[in-house]
């Protein structure tokens, strides 16, 4: 049998913390599917669409992924696409604690679905799409956070003057 797993998150964008876990996923599984959220409660800085692409840009020297978006209930998405298991990357202690409240919720949503959780390389413990936009949007290099379309994309963003300035 083929091992499927998901690996969801609104990768807004994604970082190289992303990357790391994408890539270690894809050594255990057959097949990962990064699934881009698209929560109509969130107001992310980049759409669906600009955060699939740049997942895509970013995740093409891996072989065995496939890229997609979801919205709605995760358990009902991992199902519909059969998959086995969903990868939810831990940063800190911190991430614990409501990382674990999903999983046991989706436990009871539906049995079948494992949940995984993974950490990634010490050196990307800190990092998060919120400190990344933070940075770039105040001019700092993000070069050693994100893969480089994110870097291109974000300049391009910042830069267009599509967002305010923080004072």
């Amino acid at each position: 049998m083929k091992r499927k797993a998901i690996y969801p998150g609104s990768f807004d964008p994604i970082t190289n913390g992303h990357l790391d876990v994408i890539e270690r996923a894809a050594k255990l599984f057959d097949t990962v599917i990064v699934a881009v959220a698209n929560n109509s409660a969130k107001s992310p800085l980049l759409d669906v669409s600009e955060r699939k692409a740049l997942v895509e840009e970013a995740t093409g020297h891996v072989i065995n992924l496939e890229i997609d978006t979801f919205d709605g209930l995760l358990v009902n998405y991992v199902a519909k696409r059969q998959g086995h298991a969903i990868v939810r990357g831990l940063r800190a202690v911190s991430d614990f604690e409501f990382e674990f409240q999903l999983a046991l919720m989706n436990r009871q949503l539906n049995d079948t679905i494992e949940t995984i959780f993974m950490m990634p390389k010490d050196r990307f413990t800190f990092l998060s799409s919120s400190i990344v936009k933070e940075i770039a949007s105040l001019n700092g290099s993000i070069d050693a956070f994100v893969p480089a379309p994110v870097h291109r994309a974000l300049k391009k963003k910042f830069d267009s003057g599509t967002q305010t300035e923080t004072n």
